[in-house]
């Protein structure tokens, strides 16, 4: 029960009313729906305004890209990553850790789209959009709170983003001539591999240039498919090797173990006597009847596995199950035989030698017929492999054979071969490379801010913060290795003075000291094709954030969630 004390006006008397529970529902103040809640569906979130939806969205960014960016360079720090699939990764690969760690932030969410497109853009630079794009709007969160409108930071970060590029193009400091030279292209490999595997960096680099270099194209685009690697236990990375073909964790089906000038059939069908679609009835009377049909069978299949040696085959490559009478035949005739069940396999073998895979088991013609010099059993480790070796100069496909004391060891090695090929894809198309170690960037942040200095307007302050993000990536090399990160930041500043031999500055990360040392002389380089779409991509995601004032979220609809985890199709 509830007292309420009320005064009447023509006595001047207090009086206590002592209402019941009933009245005091009765009484209840109703709040109304704003009008938007009625106008939209129930179960639907709306979120306005600078504090409910801007910077929650500024906060998002700022926590994913604090996460990232202790990753960043050579002595970046791991991260156990465990997916829903309950799968470890340990990490420092930017775009294996977004993409398994499925952010549902929406804002956090444009970011990593960003970062997914430098990935399928350049394949390398996904940590340097993630950190850069959360510089960009850590920052815009003190210009709002100091009272900048966001058009006026999204105009002056367009702005500064539009100097940015026109600035790393006078920043080239060297030129690869000749991309088939492998001392010409190691430099570019080992300054992206090292940011992966640092201490490994000289050994990968020259085995992902022999694989490049060999099958480097002379006419047509290099494919970045076309560098294959195996991944087996045992040993340890410096065991790893390289080889000109391709290598299957498979054993051979048949007696024939190896096989040097090799003409290979290749059949996607199982390698086996042809079954009817319908089922058929045969009356068999007597024995001899019985006898004279299993002849006539064997005769049947000797005579297709006849014909193949008569051809010239000397290997055989089915995409289904080998029959017993058939590997009989083939062993009789001196024909190798070798099961894949992989398709994207046997697509991928059809191009290592030449070949066309059949449908059928016909006797395939000299265009369809494939060429292999070596084809072999071999064991690594105790791992058994099938080896197609091409010993002629240029050929379709090349394999890296990683070896490794743990599978988690081994897949990021695969990642940072990844990256390796991948620069070398970028160099095919534009050879011009920038300094690395940090020095691109504080030129870019030294430039800027007197550029910044220069424009009027209030956009100056957007263009000067914008100058201010480029500082982080030096902070955080110096961080991530243990030194000073103001001492290298001034060190760094003070070499950059020099507007002739300081541009080529960068932080010496082998040093105990926070000393200045030239990347040029030590051939640390970043590609200039990474950076311009790196910060271009990083440019557009912060916008995209910053413009957004309202985020309305419609209830999720009802029935079963979409299966996840699926196998990656190329995973085989």
């Amino acid at each position: 029960k509830a007292v309420v004390s009320t005064q009447s006006g023509h006595y001047g008397r207090d009086t206590n009313y002592i209402l019941s529970p009933q009245d005091c529902s009765k009484m209840a103040l109703h709040v109304p729906k704003s009008y938007f809640q009625n106008m939209m569906k129930d179960g639907t979130k709306h979120l306005s305004g600078m504090h409910e939806a801007v910077f929650s969205n500024l906060e998002a960014c700022t926590e994913l890209y604090k996460t990232i960016k202790t990753c960043y360079g050579p002595k970046g720090l791991n991260k156990m990553v465990i997916n829903h699939l309950s799968k470890l990764f340990v990490t420092n690969d930017a775009a294996t850790i977004i993409k398994e760690l499925e952010v549902q932030h929406p804002a956090a969410k444009m970011i990593v789209l960003a970062s997914q497109q430098q990935e399928s853009e350049c394949g390398d630079g996904t940590n340097f959009v993630m950190i850069l794009a959360g510089a960009l709007l850590e920052k815009a969160q003190d210009l709002l709170i100091d009272g900048l409108s966001p058009s006026e930071v999204i105009k002056g970060y367009e702005m500064a983003g539009e100097k940015c590029l026109e600035i790393l193009e006078t920043l080239c400091c060297h030129t690869v001539k000749d991309i088939k030279n492998r001392e010409a292209v190691m430099p570019v490999i080992k300054t992206s591999v090292a940011s992966k595997q640092d201490g490994y960096e000289d050994f990968l680099s020259e085995l992902i240039a022999d694989a490049c270099l060999s099958i480097m194209p002379t006419k047509r685009t290099f494919n970045v498919d076309n560098v294959r690697t195996c991944k087996i236990l045992g040993a340890g990375v410096l065991s790893s090797s390289h080889l000109q073909g391709m290598v299957f964790r498979r054993t051979i089906e048949s007696d024939i173990t190896s096989i040097r000038d090799a003409k290979i059939a290749i059949f996607s069908c199982p390698f086996d006597i042809g079954t009817t679609e319908t089922k058929g009835t045969v009356l068999i009377k007597n024995a001899e009847e019985l006898k004279s049909f299993s002849v006539d069978e064997e005769k049947l299949i000797e005579n297709q596995v006849k014909n193949l040696a008569d051809a010239g085959i000397t290997c055989v490559v089915s995409g289904g199950k080998v029959g017993d009478m058939m590997m009989h035949f083939a062993n009789k005739f001196n024909i190798m035989v070798v099961r894949l069940m992989s398709k994207w396999d046997l697509r991928r073998l059809c191009k290592s030698v030449s070949g066309t895979a059949l449908p059928n088991l016909t006797v395939p013609s000299a265009e369809e017929t494939g060429f292999c010099s070596v084809v072999q059993l071999e064991e690594v480790g105790d791992t058994t492999v099938v080896v197609f070796r091409q010993e002629r100069e240029e050929t379709a496909m090349s394999t890296i054979i990683i070896r490794g004391s743990t599978d988690n060891i081994m897949d990021d090695i695969e990642r940072a071969i990844d990256d390796g090929v991948n620069s070398v894809k970028v160099l095919s198309r534009d050879q011009r490379c920038l300094p690395g170690a940090g020095a691109t960037e504080i030129e870019l942040a030294k430039q800027l801010m007197s550029f910044g200095q220069q424009t009027p307007g209030m956009e100056q302050y957007a263009i000067k913060k914008f100058a201010e993000a480029f500082e982080v990536f030096p902070k955080v090399l110096a961080e991530n290795t243990g030194l000073k990160a103001n001492e290298v930041l001034a060190n760094m500043y003070n070499a950059h003075q020099d507007n002739i031999s300081g541009i080529n500055a960068g932080i010496n990360l082998e040093s105990d000291y926070c000393e200045v040392m030239d990347v040029v002389e030590r051939g640390v380089y970043d590609l200039y094709l990474t950076k311009f779409w790196a910060i271009k991509f990083a440019v557009n995601a912060a916008t995209t954030v910053l413009v957004v004032d309202q985020i309305i979220m419609a209830k999720q609809a009802g029935g079963p969630k979409p299966r996840k985890g699926q196998a990656d199709a190329d995973d085989d």
